[in-house]
């Protein structure tokens, strides 16, 4: 009988490369997608290519579209500031600059396209509604929602045979998450979180802070170079 088929989105951050992980040890036929939105850099585009080279995907594909064109959010728009140096209570207030409108409505629909054309059975999204910055798009609702629309939506669905929308990730803690990854062997020199595009991660942007924390609640090191006075939570 045949691998389950799935496509996972990867960006190459921290959780898209633990999920791409605990899929492929799954025993799943892995076909990686990564979406150039026109963030503001393209460092996290080259870290999925590396990941998914580790894993020996079954294929990687990168798409690209241009949400920079829509704007609306610091990751698209290099004339807003990214946020940098909140506390944890400060990113638990409100929706921040960082966000991207409809980002992952978007990108579960390219998901979901490429999965029916490549007959996959599943997608994987490395959503977290425990450590982030208050995303919509990363509560458990949506993605409740969003299956729904994969079942009404698709050919497949409507033969009843509806594309699975898999979150591994979203009620773990980034410690939780670093755990996981450091069990199954994520390469995390070849990841990256920061929402900078510097020679070094920042250390004090909101995905910096997060990524920190969870590495040091969990004890591991992490082995990428921060700039000087990296927040350390």
């Amino acid at each position: 009988m045949p691998a389950t088929r799935a496509v996972v989105l990867l960006s190459g951050g921290l959780d898209s490369s633990t999920a791409l992980a605990m899929t492929a040890k799954g025993g799943r036929e892995v076909h990686a997608l990564t979406i150039d939105y026109g963030q503001r850099h393209k460092k996290e585009i080259e870290s999925a290519k590396k990941v998914a080279r580790h894993f020996g995907v079954a294929s990687h594909k990168v798409l690209k579209i241009d949400l920079a064109g829509i704007g609306g959010s610091a990751l698209t728009d290099k004339k807003t500031r990214v946020p940098q140096q909140r506390t944890i209570e400060e990113m638990g207030r409100g929706i921040p600059v960082t966000y991207v409108p409809a980002r992952n409505t978007i990108l579960l629909g390219f998901a979901l396209g490429y999965a029916e054309a490549i007959d996959a059975d599943e997608i994987v999204i490395a959503a977290n509604a425990i450590d982030y910055s208050g995303y919509p798009d990363c509560r458990p609702e949506f993605y409740a929602a969003f299956q729904e629309v994969a079942r009404l939506g698709t050919k497949r669905g409507v033969e009843g045979r509806p594309i699975r929308i898999l979150t591994p990730l979203i009620e773990m803690s980034k410690a939780d998450i670093v755990r996981k990854g450091e069990e199954l062997g994520v390469p995390w020199k070849l990841t990256w979180s920061c929402y900078l595009g510097g020679e070094r991660a920042c250390g004090t942007c909101d995905s910096c802070q997060l990524r920190l924390k969870g590495f040091r609640e969990a004890g591991v090191k992490d082995p990428l170079p921060y700039a000087r006075g990296a927040h350390t939570l």
